[in-house]
């Protein structure tokens, strides 16, 4: 009773102070700082001292005597707690911005927090309509924010995200630099491409708005994308930096309107050159995310995602990753033939029956990562060649299954709980003959551009261009009738010396909404663009 009669005569008096002028200006601080370091049981630096805080009012609630408020700058999952007097509070509303200036005291015992701001300045930066600002401090369904997505991020636990998605990418560099293998270079590959990397034809073209309406050549002049992957572009780098990666958006027209997928999302892709196995590809994807987990579990803003509603299922997922014995291996054919045994043997019923030919459904995966590796991580390699693209190198002889009904290449798919694919990589293909014969049963070689001989009004028409192309010695193992197209620099990559390499892309937003727990894709990024829908 005597430490709050003293508190209370302490804010009474303060409250009554006089804001400070220029000369004696509060210290300013973010929220994070002055909430991290008012723990139960020690000082404050800043106690008792002039400070000053900036951000938007999370809630207000004024009271006869005194009024209340909860200010948030985004630094910290909680808000710093101000005491005000009714005057000071008398246009304050939730979401506008405020600059308060006062003393930073200790709380009354019982408090939830230690300290509080004893107000003695108020600067009404940017109003707020209290009877139309969206954001109240209650529950709003994530159906809901996603309508506002610029007006969502003030909310504690998309604020959070976005937060936890920063330190993904600052700890991502120092997982890079502290590889086993090596130090890898990070690179910035173009999202503009000549061609699509996987071969599903799920890209988006660039076209000039005036382009549109006209007939006119294209701007590059001949079609561009938005890039699918960086991956052929990275193997450039890769072939002289050695090891390299990146983290750059990625498009793809998929039309599939599901929580997995997004039109615009970032990729984390690597690429290493000299790596001749799966199981150096394998392992090297194994400890850059455990490495990754590891500081991300270290950090403050991870502490503060392991802090939210659903710690204790959160924190299973992360030791999952972090700790326990190596992640499983199972390859494509022995995934298969036990999801067939579940059905015979043990009444597994799927909508789309396991067949070798066809590859995995998310039905399947989700049951190859929760019953077959028991809710661990697993590696699902050597796929059939026919559903892989066309740069994955084959599966070597005493890597191969030998129950395997076809061709299989070296590749991995990283299933995880919740979440199923999260990953996947390649050996690449190096040698210039085999990779030109892939390309050709993939149906990437088109027909060499033919001109008639003679006088004809055709054959006057060719540019200098096209007749040196015609001079052109044959590239090496392509026909006379065969070009390789805008893949050519590729084919180059081959051509004038290559080693055996490997990478891989791991989905960034899908793996941090693992992370958090949030179930949707599109709850993970600020501003989502898939089917349908890209507002803002």
């Amino acid at each position: 009773m005597q430490t709050w009669r003293r508190t209370f005569a302490t804010s009474v008096a303060r409250l009554n102070h006089n804001p400070p002028t220029s000369a004696t200006r509060p210290t300013f601080l973010r929220c994070v700082q002055l909430l991290r370091e008012s723990k139960h049981g020690e000082r404050s630096q800043h106690e008792d001292k002039q400070i000053e805080v900036r951000g938007l009012i999370r809630s207000v609630r004024k009271q006869k005597k005194f009024a209340f408020a909860e200010i948030s700058d985004g630094s910290s999952l909680e808000a710093v707690q101000a005491i005000l007097k009714p005057e000071q509070a008398a246009e304050l509303s939730t979401g506008a911005a405020v600059q308060l200036s006062g003393y930073w005291t200790p709380c009354p015992p019982g408090k939830s927090q230690t300290h509080e701001l004893q107000t003695t300045g108020v600067s009404y930066v940017g109003a707020a309509e209290p009877e139309t600002y969206p954001i109240q401090k209650k529950y709003h369904s994530p159906d809901f924010l996603r309508q506002i997505p610029h007006l969502r991020l003030r909310t504690q636990f998309n604020s959070l995200l976005s937060r936890f998605r920063s330190e993904c990418i600052h700890q991502l560099g120092n997982v890079f630099r502290a590889h086993p293998d090596g130090v890898f270079t990070q690179v910035q590959p173009p999202l503009i491409t000549s061609s699509d990397c996987e071969g599903a034809g799920e890209t988006f073209t660039i076209l000039p708005r005036e382009a549109m309406e006209s007939k006119e050549k294209p701007f590059f002049g001949a079609p561009k994308y938005l890039t699918v992957s960086s991956q052929l572009h990275l193997e450039a780098y890769a072939a002289e930096l050695g090891n390299v990666w990146t983290l750059s958006p990625t498009f793809r027209a998929e039309k599939s309107d599901t929580p997995r997928h997004l039109s615009e999302f970032y990729m984390l892709e690597a690429e290493m050159n000299f790596m001749y196995s799966m199981d150096e590809l394998t392992d090297s994807v194994e400890h850059i995310l455990r490495d990754l987990t590891r500081r991300l579990y270290d950090s403050p803003v991870g502490q503060e995602v392991l802090s939210t509603e659903n710690e204790s299922s959160l924190a299973k997922r992360w030791d999952g990753l972090m700790n326990g014995p190596k992640w499983q291996r199972l390859t494509y054919t022995e995934a298969i033939q036990a999801l067939q045994e579940a059905v015979k043997e043990h009444g597994a019923s799927f909508e789309y029956p396991p067949v070798w030919e066809e590859g995995l459904q998310l039905e399947h995966e989700k049951y190859i990562v929760d019953v077959l590796s028991k809710g661990r991580p697993v590696f699902v390699t050597d796929y059939p060649k026919t559903v892989k693209p066309f740069y994955m190198l084959p599966s070597s002889p005493e890597a191969s299954d030998p129950s395997a009904p076809g061709d299989t290449v070296a590749c991995f798919d990283l299933l995880l709980p919740e979440v199923s694919e999260v990953a996947g990589g390649s050996l690449r293909e190096h040698r210039l003959e085999n990779l030109i014969s892939s390309m050709r049963s993939s149906g990437l070689i088109r027909p060499r551009p033919s001109f008639p001989d003679g006088e004809s009004p055709e054959a006057s028409r060719k540019s200098a261009k096209q007749k040196e192309k015609e001079k052109e010695p044959l590239y090496p193992y392509l026909s006379p009738e065969e070009d390789l197209g805008q893949l050519q620099w590729y084919a180059d990559l081959r051509r004038w010396g290559t080693a055996p390499h490997a990478g891989f892309g791991l989905g960034f937003d899908r793996f941090l909404g693992y992370l958090t727990g949030v179930s949707s894709v599109r709850d993970v990024v600020a501003f989502p663009r898939h089917f349908k829908r890209a507002d803002c």
